[in-house]
Formats: C-alpha cells, structure tokens, sequence
C-alpha cells in the first residue's frame, strides 16, 4: 500500500479513537504510537485488520511485514489446548508493539525477533522519565543477558496496551499486571 494511503488510514483509525476530541495529526513519529495503539485496542480498522477485537496469537505478527498474522504452535505453552495459533491470525506482544510502531514511525523499526530482540535495540529510561509511547518490558535485562518474556505500550498512569496471553485480546493492563518489570526502553531512531 502507498505511504499515502497508510496515512489516510492511520488518521482514520486515530480520529475514531479520539472521537470528536480535535487532534494534531503527525506524519509519523513517537506522537503517534499511543494514538495507535488506542485505536488497535478499541478495534479500530486499517489495511491488516478489517476491525474488531484482535486476539493473542502465541507467534502472531513476526512474517515479513508486520501486523496480525497466524501465529505457531512452536514453543506454546499457554493454557489453551489444543494450540489455537496455528489457525488464529492475530498478535503477540512483540508483534503488537513491532506493529504499532512500524504504523506510527511508517517503516519496520523494530524488525523482527522476540521481546529480547527488540529491548537490544531501544535505550532504557528511568521509570520516572517513562512516558506514553516507551514499551514497558518483563523478565530480567542485565549487562550481559536479556531474558524477557513480555513487553507492552506504556499509555501513562501506570497503564500499558498489551496482548497478554492465549485466550485475550489486545488490551490495557496496569504495568503490575505482571511482578517482573524489567523496565522502560524507548526508540530513538
């Protein structure tokens, strides 16, 4: 699809989230990435997604392009049995957040790979300078070794827009939805 088009369909998505409320539409950046991901959550439609709630899908979101995508059963091991992601299209949390971010900054920022991939690729900010749009990571970050298993969209006031686990849909969770927060990182390309 067109640069264009994308950024006729992004301000749609964002204008039906915001609601009558006025707003300052940006052609691409970190201004965007709540925005977005509001509208994702509230099952806003764009070119990937024809609208509607969109599921967790264990392995959703990482082919070529980002956004929803049928997920593996590879290395499940949620709590649904059988595995549904091989027949599921929609999103896991790295595939949400590579997907809001390539919609707001209009290319593939993140690129592919698990939440360990992409916190390698972000600074980490203070939980006090944290601000909405940073992702919020799970599990444990050390000089030498990332092991995290969960990252969300910080939307401020302790909150953050996720697809958590198998059997939910992309949504909004306090960050201490989960005990092991790894911390705030931010992109700064």
């Amino acid at each position: 699809m067109a640069r264009a088009g994308r950024v006729l369909i992004i301000s749609g998505i964002i204008a039906l989230a915001a609601g009558s409320a006025p707003l300052l539409v940006v052609d691409h950046g970190p201004e965007r990435v709540v925005p977005i991901a509001l509208a994702i959550a509230g099952g806003g439609r764009t070119a990937e997604w024809p609208g509607g709630a969109i599921p967790y899908v264990w392995g959703g979101g990482h082919g070529d392009d980002a956004g929803p995508s049928l997920g593996t059963c590879e290395g499940y091991s949620g709590s649904v049995r059988p595995c549904p992601a091989a027949t599921t299209r929609g999103l896991d949390c790295s595939g949400l957040v590579r997907w809001v971010y390539r919609l707001a900054f209009d290319r593939d920022v993140l690129g592919g790979g698990t939440t360990d991939d992409h916190v390698r690729r972000l600074r980490r900010v203070p939980t006090a300078a944290a601000r909405p749009g940073d992702l919020v990571f799970f599990g444990k970050v050390r000089k030498r070794t990332v092991r995290t298993h969960h990252v969300g969209i910080y939307i401020g006031g302790g909150m953050m827009i996720n697809a958590l686990r198998t059997g939910t849909t992309i949504r909004t969770d306090p960050v201490t939805v989960l005990p092991d927060l790894a911390g705030y990182y931010r992109y700064e390309g």
